[in-house]
């Protein structure tokens, strides 16, 4: 009898769950991803800060599936689906392959929304891959140091000045950890600059940070935010910005100009575009933000052997967190393996189960969500450390971790503090080259000239 092959596009929490759920199911897995780790991106920002390295956060793919003998890992861009065909396209570099499938799981997870602004992505990246971290440690960095070297006091300010839109749980963290980073570890460091002078504003169009949690741990948040030091601006929304100011609207109409050097954008997210691909083959509608609206089971319309989990999906009263895409993808794992071992599949739908939300503030100060149960301070953060370590993939991972959390909250020392011209501009110049430049510039070609220049 021949194997159902499943093919799964993401390696973040829902492509990577799916596959370990897969794990005793009798079918062939390809897991197609155009990173060759996983993700863990709820400590995204501990790379920006400088907290942790990268790989503490992103193992191999590979290494966590290599014992998985049903599994085989292809990295790739998938470029297109054909829903009739049953083939997805997919490209590595400038190699394009194609490859069949009878059941696909579709976990690609969702991209940084500007709402339509998005020239915005210039100045302020966003938080979504270990690329954009890394560009905005060298960003964060570089401001400190070209502030060191300015004889312009006002240019000294702006480069001090750190701006952070959104106040959901990612731009808490940044703006927590931008405060901390100031205040704490560069302190002492520099001769002409006093880092601990450095302006840290949280900016959002909403009445209170982190709206999810509910008022009450809205409000301890932001007096724990305004006690660290960050200035909280709500109730405003950011109407334009530029390489040298951010510029704000606030609720009675009054127009702010900020001037900063650094952006962070943690404000809204927009799902990757093969959703908008499978709705117009499926017929299935998209949300606002680019999700595609599945059927209860997490199906598409007419197309059983379609599933989308993760930040892709839109399922009411799921948020986009990471055990929202675990319990999908676990979700749509069994019902395959059913379908595989020749069991009856359960018509029930997916139904989640809310395991609560957290959120760091600072160094032992944290707030935790669990149904009615609501914790702040050291216990909080407590609970958030045990729960993070629990969910990076790998043991060396976990230790690693563990090791810089302990240099960083110890001593207030920060291991990763590298930075380099190529992180700070690589994203930019990139997306001047255009899309596949990459096979062109490894052979030494560029579209004019021929003739790669090195810089000196």
């Amino acid at each position: 009898m021949t194997r159902l092959h499943v093919v799964i596009v993401g390696s973040g929490f829902g492509g990577l769950f799916a596959a370990k759920a897969l794990r005793d199911a009798p079918v062939d897995v390809t897991l197609i991803a155009k990173t060759t780790h996983h993700l863990f991106q709820p400590l995204l920002y501990q790379v920006a800060t400088g907290i942790l390295s990268e790989g503490a956060i992103a193992p191999s793919t590979r290494e966590v599936l290599k014992h998985q003998r049903n599994v085989k890992v292809v990295t790739g861009l998938v470029t297109g689906v054909d829903v009739d065909a049953r083939t997805v396209r997919h490209r590595f570099h400038d190699a394009e392959s194609t490859t069949r499938y009878d059941h696909l799981i579709v976990a690609a997870g969702a991209g940084q929304s500007y709402f339509g602004n998005d020239r915005f992505a210039t100045f302020a990246p966003g938080m979504k891959s270990i690329d954009d971290a890394l560009e905005l440690r060298a960003r964060i960095f570089w401001a400190f140091e070209r502030a060191e070297i300015t004889a312009d006091p006002a240019e000294r300010e702006r480069l001090l000045t750190f701006v952070v839109v959104g106040a959901g749980p990612t731009g808490v963290e940044m703006a927590g950890q931008i405060r901390e980073l100031a205040s704490r570890t560069l302190k002492g460091q520099f001769r002409a600059i006093d880092s601990t002078s450095a302006r840290v504003v949280l900016i959002d169009g909403a009445s209170q940070v982190l709206p999810p949690f509910g008022a009450s741990l809205g409000r301890k948040t932001k007096r724990s935010l305004e006690r660290a030091g960050v200035e909280v601006v709500l109730d405003s929304i950011v109407t334009d910005m530029d390489a040298e100011s951010v510029t704000y609207r606030r609720k009675d109409g009054e127009t702010v100009r900020l001037e900063a050097a650094s952006k962070v954008w943690a404000a809204g997210v927009q799902g990757n575009d093969l959703g908008k691909t499978l709705a117009e083959q499926t017929g299935a509608e998209l949300d606002r933000s680019g999700r595609v609206v599945v059927q209860p089971d997490l199906t598409l319309p007419g197309h059983p052997e379609v599933t989308v989990v993760g930040d892709l999906a839109f399922v009411p009263g799921v948020p986009g967190v990471a055990q929202g895409a675990i319990q999908g993808a676990r979700y749509v794992a069994g019902r395959i393996a059913d379908l595989a071992a020749g069991r009856p599949v359960a018509a029930d739908p997916f139904v989640y189960k809310d395991k609560g939300s957290m959120a760091t503030i600072s160094k032992y100060a944290a707030v935790v969500k669990v149904g009615k149960l609501e914790v702040t301070g050291f216990v909080a953060w407590v609970m958030w450390l045990a729960l993070h370590l629990l969910y990076i993939a790998g043991f060396k991972g976990r230790v690693t971790t563990l090791l810089h959390w302990a240099i960083s909250f110890l001593s207030n020392g920060r291991t990763e503090r590298v930075t380099t011209n190529q992180q700070l501009v690589g994203r930019l110049a990139l997306e001047q080259l255009g899309q596949g430049v990459t096979g062109r510039l490894l052979r030494g070609e560029t579209g004019g000239t021929g003739e790669v220049r090195r810089t000196p």
